[in-house]
């Protein structure tokens, strides 16, 4: 799991995708500065 998995909110900003794991449109102002997972 890192920035090669495609599954986890890391992957998708590398990839610069979005799903589950990334929502499109992040709660912060910068969605790349999120490090930990809120639940």
């Amino acid at each position: 799991m890192g920035k090669g998995d495609k599954r986890t909110k890391k992957g998708k900003i590398v990839m610069g995708t979005y799903g589950v794991s990334r929502p499109a449109r992040p709660k912060k102002k910068d969605g790349k500065a999120e490090g930990k997972k809120s639940s």
